[in-house]
């Protein structure tokens, strides 16, 4: 397929910066190539599953393995041909998800509950493991076109990519993905002059979707590839590359989507990795040991990692939370935020208990449902404990001030004299059990129930210009690996990984 004249399945995006082919023709060397990153199976342990039971009128109940209950939810809705009341979706938690339940839950949903309205009865769709593979999306698999200028000192100059991914039959998430593997072509990196562009090609397959990283792991796949293109081209270690094109911290910090990175902590990570993985050191020896082995040969790289948090569809960077605090000192806490073993449950219920102050097997974890929570966003994107974790502590602080009011109101203090300690609160000179405070708030009619609220703060992004502040912060990482390649065969092992 041609990504620039075929078939898309969702408009593509174009970041530019300076003029990259001026760059790229005015560099002292220069060079292009191509490379095809291979698509991937989620293989969650637990695969899809819906469970339908009708109720009265138009009502219909959905338990699904989802991380989006809101989007079942709307889908349902739409297939019943009811309004968005009438159809409950709660997810306690899932066997595994990585994006593969972000929105191919749907049609599981939507077919139970069809048929449970129809036959007056529940209705459970589960699909073997290979109708499972067969039938949902996967990874995207991407074409990455690269051409890049650079000096004698590896010194990127300019460089221009062409990301297409084999997105299936339909839109799907394929247009935020390829979206973000080209948020993501710097990686750590700054190119003085860019231009990239993403190629969301409608081919005869399934229709991929979300996978752990978003588009993200292939756009920064293809970053590396550049780097360790110009680094055999100069005849130097590619981490010497690396840290020569890093982004600075008070300039050259400008990404392809114009947002300053104001966060960079990328070559003191890198630097603490070098020296307690013992590159230098290992490199040499891996030199010696290629030297003398003929089929089997080692390799050795250190790779960075900046990754941004925020949903690149500014208005998904957003969640609510239900706490009720009960007279016997005990809380009930719901949340947007689906479990699927990253412990999310756990994290914002720890958020809880340290506003109160309370032990956190205090506070009852409930499963997630639209019934208590609405419009949620998926939990996806990195941001679940960002977003509910914030969204719970707005509702227990609503809570807390209430009782700090009442406490100083009843006892004649300032606010500032009343402290919440470990399961119990200090009222002036006195101390008393977390739990006698709501029982006495209680009796004085003071509500114990907030609905917390939580919008990520600072970001936007206009598409059309490709521009903007789409990401809160950045998280970063590296890694260092040394493998061992069979040549003849392909066989590899992984020695080591710092």
């Amino acid at each position: 397929l041609d990504p620039r004249k075929d078939k898309l399945v969702t408009p593509p995006l174009t970041l530019k910066r300076g003029d990259a082919a001026a760059a790229i023709n005015a560099a002292p060397r220069r060079l292009k190539g191509q490379m095809r990153i291979g698509g991937q199976e989620h293989f969650y342990l637990e695969g899809h599953i819906a469970l339908a039971i009708p109720g009265e009128d138009h009502d219909v109940t959905i338990y699904s393995s989802t991380q989006h209950p809101s989007e079942i939810q709307h889908m349902v809705s739409h297939a019943l041909g009811v309004p968005s009341h009438a159809v409950t979706v709660e997810i306690r938690r899932m066997g595994g998800a990585f994006g593969g339940k972000e929105t191919q839950g749907n049609q599981f949903a939507a077919l139970a509950a069809i048929a449970a309205k129809k036959h007056h009865r529940a209705v459970k769709i589960r699909p073997d493991r290979d109708d499972d593979m067969i039938a949902t999306g996967k990874r995207h698999d991407f074409l990455v076109d690269y051409e890049v200028g650079f000096d004698d000192e590896g010194n990127i100059l300019g460089v221009d990519f062409m990301f297409a991914a084999r997105c299936g039959f339909s839109a799907d998430l394929s247009g935020p993905v390829t979206d973000r593997a080209l948020f993501h072509c710097d990686n750590t990196y700054f190119w003085p002059a860019v231009h990239a562009q993403s190629a969301p090609l409608y081919t005869n397959t399934v229709s991929n979707t979300a996978f752990r990283g978003f588009g993200g792991p292939q756009g920064m796949v293809g970053a590396e590839r550049v780097i360790d293109e110009v680094a055999f081209a100069v005849g130097k270690d590619p981490l010497e590359i690396r840290k020569k094109n890093f982004y600075g911290t008070s300039d050259r910090n400008i990404t392809p989507y114009h947002q300053t990175v104001e966060d960079n902590i990328i070559h003191r990570i890198v630097a603490e990795l070098e020296a307690s993985s013992d590159y230098a050191r290992r490199r040499r020896t891996i030199d010696a040991f290629n030297a003398n082995s003929r089929f089997i040969k080692r390799g050795l790289a250190l790779t960075p990692v900046k990754f941004g948090i925020s949903f690149t569809a500014t208005h998904y960077n957003q969640a609510g939370a239900l706490v009720h605090v009960y007279t016997d000192g005990s809380v009930h806490l719901n949340h947007g935020g689906t479990e699927m073993g990253q412990g999310l449950y756990v994290k914002v219920a720890q958020v809880v208990a340290e506003e109160f102050q309370i032990d956190v097997d205090q506070v009852k974890i409930t499963a997630t449902t639209t019934g208590k929570v609405p419009n949620t966003s998926a939990t996806a994107a990195s941001s679940g404990s960002d977003l509910n974790g914030m969204a719970a502590q707005n509702a227990a602080r609503q809570i807390k001030d209430r009782l700090t009011n009442f406490a100083a109101e009843k006892y004649q203090l300032p606010r500032d004299q009343v402290l919440f300690l470990p399961n119990r609160v200090r009222i002036g000179n006195q101390e008393i059990a977390f739990a006698d405070l709501v029982r006495q708030a209680y009796m004085a009619r003071i509500q114990l129930s907030a609905a917390g609220f939580y919008k990520t703060p600072k970001i936007h992004w206009d598409r059309d210009k490709g521009e903007g502040h789409p990401f809160y912060y950045f998280a970063y990482g590296a890694a260092c690996s040394e493998v061992s390649v069979d040549t003849l065969t392909g066989e590899y092992i992984v020695e080591r990984t710092d």
